[in-house]
């Protein structure tokens, strides 16, 4: 049984949602400045959906390896890889089992605003411990979750809708959060138009928001040290009030 419905329906259409050209280019500089002068590393992209990141960073010399809970994901992540020539491992694996992989990294990303789908205080903290115990002393750990800061404090609710065109078919992807009390759910409306007309279908989740100081704190409390948070990939400052993002990285403690 599925236990993460919106992705295994969306896995086919992940990538046309994704422009994942113009979306490397600007994330994978930020991972460059945080690996310089580390190469060859050894990286566990957690929560890696279709693959991308993963197979972008083993194009850069990196070993990998993705999982996600959604095996639709993981498969697609695998074709995608095999596409691209790029040697990844891609495993069905939830946040907070990554023990049972058997393997030790260099750094452990977490992207894609990952983490605010376990739904309880110990759900995070159990992924957090998880990251720390397969991560090497003085490992990176990279997070990057919506600004929930921002976006509870103005009940944000519309993001910006996305597009695809193949030939005649077309896609328009929007996405919107209805705010629960103490959770949101997250809903996305895909809308295709083919020789057919138009058809749609709306998938939905549920999220826990994650404050930037109840991250930071759960973060110490399972054995990272300082952790610098910004608000963008491009290295800027955080803001609670402003920034789009919360990235945090942080390092396990030697």
């Amino acid at each position: 049984m599925s236990q993460v419905p919106l992705y295994d329906a969306l896995a086919a259409d992940y990538d046309r949602f994704v422009n994942w050209e113009g979306r490397l280019a600007h994330e994978l500089p930020f991972f460059d400045r945080l690996f310089a002068g580390r190469d060859h590393l050894d990286i566990l992209d957690a929560a890696c959906g279709t693959g991308h990141h993963a197979i972008a960073l083993t194009r850069k010399g990196h070993q990998v390896v993705g999982t996600d809970l959604s095996l639709a994901m993981v498969e697609q992540a695998r074709e995608n890889a095999a596409a691209a020539g790029a040697d990844v491992t891609f495993a069905m694996v939830g946040l907070g089992n990554h023990a049972t992989l058997g393997k030790v990294f260099d750094a452990v990303l977490c992207l894609g605003n990952s983490l605010p789908h376990l739904m309880t205080g110990s759900a995070v903290d159990m992924a957090l411990n998880d990251f720390a115990t397969v991560l090497r002393p003085g490992g990176l750990l990279a997070i990057q979750n919506r600004n929930f800061d921002q976006v509870c404090n103005d009940r944000e609710r519309f993001m910006g809708p996305q597009s695809h065109q193949a030939g005649d078919d077309e896609w328009v992807f929007v996405r919107f959060y209805d705010f629960d009390g103490d959770t949101i759910t997250f809903n996305m409306i895909r809308l295709r138009r083919t020789h057919d007309g138009w058809a749609q279908d709306v998938e939905s989740t549920a999220l826990r928001p994650i404050f930037r100081d109840d991250l930071l704190s759960r973060l110490a409390a399972s054995g990272f040290g300082e952790a610098v948070c910004y608000g963008d990939y491009g290295g800027s400052a955080f803001d609670a009030g402003e920034s789009g993002d919360l990235i945090v990285v942080a390092q396990r403690a030697p």
